[in-house]
């Protein structure tokens, strides 16, 4: 038994030194840009690291909001989603060890009995009429990988497979992010909420001043009127407001694969501090983003199915036979002269196939220029998302500041229309759109604060995760 496992070990290691057909696979190169706009600090170039398959989990902790780390948490264990990626995973690596198991050999055990009458009109009357036949044969085969077939089929699902485990890395990624940004724009909604609130008990206390001056006849009819509209606006955005919040709490329950039926999310009128979040080199992002690692390895795959393609125009060669016992009577079964045996190589040449053979070659190749600007595309997209989110944070920033100034003037131009119209040197009116002007104000902070979080958010996500934070500002 030693002697056929050392041949069979010496000539598999024969074959696979043999080249294979095809072309071998090299990463195609990619114009990286020298340094991001609008990125604190020069950018210093250094080596990548691998890292697409580093884990990008608590990057949501930088915000330091407890109730976000739990809801991620859940997520990551509960969303159907992730679920379904993480099972396409598995049928790739499965896919995978499909593909190994070509390299080996074939072994079945085929046992079949079969009785069989025959005519007596042409039966030998010396032969019985009828006769058992029991055969326990071993078969078995193996198709050598002469011009690297099986090998190229191995590389391409385990290129497969690893575009596979990518891309679930690259949905828990959008997941977690999707899942943050939808948590702060919730909590912003909480915060303008509040604004309304605070600003709709206001309307009611300047509608029954109001109203009690034009019973005493120091206010007119129109003021009442004003005064009402006012309160009414309020109340149809805050209306406007609570559906819209609805709608996100809703959005968060199928987040974390539960119904939204039973979900709910208490109002937050806070919102957390903003990290500092440095963007990341170019050469490190091209190793960082899960989905770059994706679109290259199924560019991989697409290489390795060239010479798949390829090797159809080659002779494919398999070594056959069969060893057991038949017999007519069990009895005599395992006897040794009931030994049976077969062995013989078996040639496959493809001489005319219809053209069928250069279609499957110029398809493959056709798949391979696909899914090359494919991940040439990801790349540029990659690149435009951390731009976008660079630009827009430091942009942001410098609206934030300027709404802070319009809001802290609004407040004070409001509490001076107030004082003047107890005087009596102004309107009602002007009154009415100093406040006007106040609650928009506000309003617009609270939505800046709310963009640069989610902004904040589409960054760490452009850059591919978990970053080292700066200190909060």
């Amino acid at each position: 038994m030693r002697m056929p496992a050392l041949l069979l070990a010496s000539a598999a290691s024969a074959l696979a030194a043999l080249p294979s057909v095809g072309p071998d696979y090299v990463r195609p190169a990619t114009g990286t840009p020298p340094a991001y706009r609008f990125a604190d600090g020069a950018a210093e170039w250094k080596a990548a690291v691998p890292a697409d398959t580093a884990s990008r989990d608590g990057w949501w902790t930088l915000f330091g909001d407890a109730d976000l780390d739990a809801l991620e948490s859940v997520a990551l264990a509960d969303n159907q989603d992730l679920q379904a990626a993480a099972a396409r995973v598995q049928q790739a690596v499965a896919a995978a060890g499909l593909a190994r198991s070509a390299y080996a050999p074939q072994l079945a055990l085929a046992p079949d009995f079969q009785r069989t009458r025959f005519s007596t009109t042409i039966a030998n009357p010396y032969v019985a009429t009828v006769q058992d036949d029991l055969n326990v044969p071993l078969v078995a085969s193996w198709e050598l990988d002469l011009f690297g077939r099986f090998r190229r089929l191995n590389e391409a699902a385990r290129a497969d497979a690893q575009a596979r485990a990518a891309a679930f890395q690259s949905l828990r990624l959008s997941l977690t992010a999707n899942l943050a940004a939808t948590y702060f724009s919730l909590h912003g909604l909480d915060r303008e909420l509040e604004i309304l609130r605070r600003t709709e008990d206001l309307r009611r206390q300047n509608l029954r001043l109001v109203s009690a001056q034009y019973t005493h006849g120091a206010a007119t009819q129109l003021d009442t009127a004003r005064a009402e509209a006012e309160l009414a606006h309020v109340e149809t955005e805050a209306a406007a407001l609570a559906v819209r919040r609805e709608s996100l709490q809703n959005a968060l329950a199928v987040l974390v694969g539960t119904s939204a039926v039973g979900f709910r999310v208490g109002p937050d009128p806070r919102l957390p501090a903003l990290p500092r979040i440095p963007a990341g080199l170019p050469s490190e992002l091209l190793q960082r983003r899960p989905d770059i690692a994706a679109a290259e390895r199924a560019l991989a795959a697409a290489n390795a199915r060239i010479g798949v393609a390829t090797s159809a125009f080659f002779p494919a060669l398999s070594l056959t036979g069969s060893a057991g016992f038949e017999s007519a009577a069990t009895s005599r079964l395992f006897g040794a002269d009931s030994r049976i045996w077969a062995f013989g190589p078996s040639l496959y040449l493809p001489l005319f196939q219809g053209g069928r053979n250069r279609a499957n070659l110029d398809q493959a190749h056709a798949v391979f220029a696909e899914s090359l600007a494919a991940y040439r595309q990801q790349v540029l997209a990659a690149f435009q998302e951390v731009q976008d989110a660079l630009a827009a944070q430091q942009l942001l920033g410098a609206q934030a500041e300027a709404q802070d100034r319009a809001i802290a003037a609004s407040r004070r131009a409001a509490d001076l229309a107030q004082k003047r119209y107890d005087a009596g040197y102004v309107s009602f009116l002007d009154v009415v759109d100093a406040e006007r002007t106040e609650l928009a104000d506000e309003r617009g902070g609270v939505q800046l604060a709310t963009a640069r979080l989610t902004v904040t958010v589409a960054l760490v996500k452009a850059l591919g995760g978990t970053w080292a934070a700066g200190p909060a500002r």
